[in-house]
C-alpha cells in the first residue's frame, strides 16, 4: 500500500512590499542568475504528456487551449497540423490514454480536487465527447486494457458501495457497461491480457492480504497464498499475452523488491531481477507479448536495464544520443516507433519520437521551452547518515553560481529550504524539480530527504518508520539538517522547512516538536491531528485502512489513540514561535480542510500568529496553474522575508485564482495588499 499524502521573529512579519532582495553587493563577485518568472515555472508547460497511438497514425500531447490544459492530436507524418481534440474550461486535464483500437482518447478528472475521477471517451475523427461513467460520487478505476482486446476495457466502479470497486467490461464504441464480477471486500485483482480477472487480492484484519484464484469470474473459496504486513508492498504487475506468466513487483523472502514471474500452471517463481540496494520499481511491458523488456532500479538515480535482447541496442542508442534521465512513454503494437522523454535536471525536459528501425531520433517539443535559456541549477544526489546509522538517499539543489568549485557545496553557507516530501510512503527521485529549481533560484539550498518509511529502499526502511511519525521520521529529518550545517551548506538559523501532505504534517511538527530548529514553515494540505486525519480517510481507502493503522497508530485502541495523539502538532500549537504558513484545498478528501482550519484555531486562541490561504476549487495539492502561481507568489514572499532570500513582486500573481485568506493574511508581507489589490 503506498499513498500519497505533496514570537519574535513572527512579530517581524508585517505587511509590507515585497522587492527583490540582492544577494551580492556591488562590487563583489558576480550576482546570482537572473529571476525567473513563477510563470515560467508553474504556468501551463507549452506540451506535456506525449504518446503515439497504437496503430502508429497519431501522436497526442497535453497543451493550453484558452488557457486549460486539454488533449491534442495531430499525424505521425506531420506534427504541425495539430488540432485541440477536448475543450475543457473548468479543470485542466492531467492524464490520459489511448484506446487499444487507436479510435478514441480516454481521460479522467474530478471536480475542483474532490477525486471522484470519471472517464471520458473523445473520438478522434469527430472530436465527440462522452462520458463513460456517467455517477455521482463515483470513482473510476482502470482495472485491464490490452493491445489485444480492442473494443474494451475493464474498469472498476463503487457507486454501489464506497468501499469496493465492482468490475464492468467498458463497450468502448456504445458506452454499454457489464457487470463482470461484484466485489465484496477485494482491495485489487490481477487482468490478464485477455481482460480476465485471474486472481482477486483481499485484505486482512492484520495487515496482510490473501491472494485467491479466480476462474470463470468466480473466486476461489480459499486462498491461493498470503502475503504478510511486512511484505504488503508486493503487487502484481501483469501477465504475458499467453497467460501463463505473472509478473509480481514482491519483496516475500528478500528487503528490497524484486521482479518475479510466476507460472499460473505450476506455481513456480522465478526472480527476473533483483538489487540490494534499491527496490526494482518500473518496468518496460511489451505491448503485444506482455512480457517485460527491461526494468528499472532506483537508487541515486533511476538505471534501467534490457532482459530482452530485442531492444538492449534501442536503450543503448537513446542513453548515448540523449542526455539526462531516459524514460520511454509509449510503443506503437508493431513496436517500431516509440515517445520518449529526456531530462537532463539542469535543461527542461524534451520528448522525441523515436523510429527503431532507422535508429532516429525526432525532437517533438520541450515542455517548457521559455526555460531553454534560463539558467538552471544541477541537482546532487547525497547519502546522509541517521543518528542511528541508516542512510537516507537525498537530494541537493544550490543557488546557480554558489558552488564555484562544483563540488556540490556551496563557497559559503547559503539559507536552506528543507522541502519534504509526501506520503510518507513514497519518496523523492533524481531529476528535473520545479520546486528545487524555483527556491533555488530564489536563493535557497534545497534539500531533500527520503526519511525512514520512505519507499523504494526496501521493506525494513519502510517498516523503520512504523509509529514513528513525530519521532524517528522527524529525528531523520533534523539529522539532515544537522549534515546541511555541518557540511557548511548552510547555517543553523537560515532553515527553512516546507512540503505538501506527509511534507506539510513534517513542517507542523518542525515547528511544534523543534521549534528552534526551523526559522519558518510552510505547510501545503498538512494534518494537524492524525486522529482526526483518521477519522475522515476516503471510503475506498478500506483495503489500506489495517496497513495505515499498523504503520501510524491504531485509533480503535487506547494505546494507538495515545501515539497518535502524541504525534499531532495540534495538541502543540502553543509551542510555536516561527512564522508559519498554511496553505489548503478546501475540497481535499485525504486532508480534510479541518486539519488545517482546527490548528488556524488553536494559534488564533493563543494569540500566535499564522497565515492560512485557502482555495475553494482544490483538493490534496492544486491542479490549476492559476493557483499554484498565486500560492507560490505567497511563498516566495514570506521566505524572502524569513530567509532574505528573492522573490519576485506580487504584479498580477493572483489573476485567475481563486485565492482567498481566511486568516492572518497581514501577517505575510505583502498578502493583504496583494488581496486586496484584486485578481
Amino acid at each position: 500500500m503506498r499513498r500519497l499524502f505533496v514570537a519574535t521573529a513572527i512579530a517581524a512579519f508585517t505587511a509590507t512590499a515585497v522587492v527583490t532582495a540582492a544577494l551580492a553587493a556591488p562590487g563583489s563577485a558576480p550576482g546570482p542568475a537572473p529571476l525567473i518568472e513563477r510563470t515560467k515555472l508553474f504556468g501551463n508547460p507549452s506540451r506535456s504528456a506525449g504518446r503515439i497511438s497504437p496503430d502508429g497514425k497519431w501522436l497526442s500531447w497535453l497543451a493550453p487551449r484558452d488557457g486549460m490544459m486539454n488533449i491534442w492530436v495531430a499525424p505521425v507524418s506531420d506534427p504541425s497540423h495539430a488540432r485541440p481534440l477536448t475543450a475543457e474550461k473548468i479543470r485542466p486535464i492531467r492524464s490520459y490514454f489511448w484506446s487499444p483500437d487507436s479510435a478514441r482518447i480516454l481521460f479522467i478528472n474530478d471536480k475542483g480536487g474532490d477525486e471522484n475521477f470519471l472517464l471520458y471517451g473523445v473520438d478522434v475523427a469527430s472530436g465527440a465527447q462522452t462520458s463513460l461513467t456517467p455517477f455521482e460520487k463515483t470513482r473510476v478505476e482502470i482495472f485491464g486494457q490490452s493491445r489485444h482486446v480492442k473494443d474494451r476495457l475493464l474498469v472498476g466502479l463503487n457507486n454501489r458501495d464506497p468501499r469496493w470497486h465492482d468490475a464492468y467490461s467498458l463497450d468502448l464504441k456504445t458506452g454499454k457497461l457489464t457487470l463482470v464480477l461484484k466485489n465484496d471486500g477485494y482491495g485489487g485483482f490481477g487482468v490478464d491480457e485477455q481482460l480476465r480477472i485471474r486472481t482477486a487480492i483481499k485484505p486482512r484484519a492484520d495487515g496482510g492480504v490473501d491472494v485467491f484464484r479466480v476462474t470463470n469470474n468466480v473466486i476461489a473459496a480459499k486462498p491461493d497464498e498470503t502475503i504478510g504486513f511486512e511484505d504488503s508492498d508486493t503487487n502484481p504487475v501483469g501477465f504475458t499475452a499467453d497467460g501463463n506468466t505473472q509478473y509480481w513487483i514482491d519483496t516475500r523472502g528478500r528487503d528490497t523488491a524484486a521482479l518475479v514471474a510466476q507460472d499460473m500452471k505450476t506455481n513456480k517463481r522465478t526472480v527476473l531481477a533483483q538489487d540490494v540496494r534499491a527496490d526494482v520499481d518500473s518496468a518496460m511491458i511489451n505491448p503485444m507479448t506482455g512480457r517485460v523488456d527491461a526494468y528499472a532500479v532506483n537508487y541515486l538515480k533511476r538505471e534501467w536495464t534490457p532482459l530482452s535482447p530485442a531492444i538492449k541496442p534501442d536503450l543503448a542508442f537513446l542513453a548515448a544520443h540523449l542526455k539526462g534521465q531516459v524514460t520511454v512513454t509509449s510503443r506503437t503494437d508493431a513496436d517500431t516507433l516509440w515517445t520518449v522523454v529526456a531530462d537532463p535536471v539542469s535543461k527542461p525536459v524534451t520528448t522525441y519520437l523515436y523510429d527503431r528501425k532507422a535508429k532516429r531520433l525526432t525532437k517533438l517539443f520541450t515542455g517548457r521551452p521559455d526555460l531553454e535559456s534560463a539558467t538552471l541549477a544541477d541537482m546532487h544526489p547525497v547519502e546522509i547518515k541517521t543518528r542511528d546509522g541508516l542512510t537516507e538517499v537525498s537530494y541537493l539543489t544550490l543557488p546557480p553560481g554558489s558552488d564555484a568549485n562544483g563540488d556540490g557545496k556551496p563557497d559559503h553557507p547559503v539559507p536552506m529550504v528543507l522541502l519534504v516530501h509526501g506520503g510518507p510512503w513514497a519518496r523523492d527521485e533524481y531529476g528535473n524539480n520545479g520546486l528545487h529549481q524555483w527556491l533555488a533560484n530564489r536563493g535557497y539550498a534545497v534539500l531533500s530527504v527520503n526519511y525512514r518509511a520512505s519507499s523504494g529502499f526496501g521493506k525494513k526502511y519502510t517498516a523503520a518508520g512504523n509509529l514513528q511519525w513525530g519521532l524517528k521520521m522527524h529525528d531523520d529529518l533534523i539529522d539532515a539538517v544537522d549534515w546541511a550545517v555541518k557540511s557548511g551548506v548552510t547555517s543553523r538559523d537560515k532553515v527553512a522547512i516546507m512540503g505538501g501532505s506527509y511534507g506539510g504534517y513534517a513542517t507542523l511538527a518542525g515547528l511544534t516538536f523543534t521549534p528552534e530548529t526551523f526559522a519558518c514553515g510552510v505547510d501545503i494540505v498538512g494534518p494537524s491531528n492524525l486522529n482526526t486525519l483518521l477519522e475522515a480517510i476516503p471510503a475506498y481507502w478500506t483495503s489500506g485502512r489495517e496497513q495505515m493503522y499498523r504503520r501510524m497508530g491504531d485509533p480503535r485502541t487506547p494505546d494507538g489513540l495515545a501515539v497518535l495523539k502524541a504525534a499531532s502538532p495540534l495538541f502543540k500549537a502553543d509551542a510555536i514561535t516561527k512564522p508559519l504558513l498554511i496553505g489548503q484545498g478546501a475540497n481535499d478528501p485525504r486532508v480534510n480542510q479541518r486539519e488545517a482550519a482546527q490548528i488556524v484555531a488553536a494559534m488564533k486562541a493563543k494569540n500566535i500568529p499564522v497565515t492560512y490561504i485557502l482555495f475553494p476549487d482544490e483538493g490534496h495539492g492544486f491542479a490549476r496553474p492559476e493557483n499554484n502561481i498565486a500560492f507560490y507568489a505567497a511563498s516566495e514572499a514570506f521566505l524572502a522575508k524569513c530567509l532574505g532570500g528573492r522573490a519576485e513582486p506580487y504584479g498580477k500573481a493572483f489573476a485567475g485564482s481563486s485565492i482567498t485568506s481566511p486568516y492572518g493574511a497581514e501577517f505575510a508581507p505583502g498578502l493583504a495588499a496583494a488581496l486586496a489589490a484584486g485578481k
